[in-house]
């Protein structure tokens, strides 16, 4: 296991971090469940990445910072706190995965290789 992009270890970082918050900063009801839920697979996406390096977990983390952006209005978070600690993971995770997305030469050789450039 080895940490090939410090981004994956930002958004586990992250992940920690939804898991935790949802305890200290006093969540309730379906709240706390999507938050854990949330944080969890952020987690298991960055993990993943330390084991079985690959430029596809990250489209996975873009869409669970997603979730996270938009849970506090389509579930309704008590706490304003609450909700934006969800959207700035959210953000932060989306942020992480773009970076890592357009740092990484494996996914830079794979989108030169099936999406043409025209020249001139």
């Amino acid at each position: 296991m080895r940490i090939q992009h410090w981004q994956d270890a930002g958004s586990l970082l992250v992940g920690v971090w939804l898991v935790l918050s949802s305890f200290v900063l006093g969540l309730s009801g379906a709240a706390v469940w999507i938050t854990i839920a949330l944080g969890l697979g952020v987690m298991l996406f960055a993990v993943e990445a330390f084991v079985i390096p690959s430029y596809l977990e990250e489209w996975g983390e873009m869409l669970l910072g997603l979730a996270l952006v938009l849970a506090p209005w389509s579930i309704g978070y008590e706490p304003v706190s609450a909700a934006v600690s969800s959207v700035l993971s959210g953000l932060l995770v989306i942020l992480l995965a773009a970076w890592e997305l357009i740092t990484d030469r494996d996914f830079s050789t794979w989108w030169h290789d099936h999406w043409p450039h025209r020249a001139g």
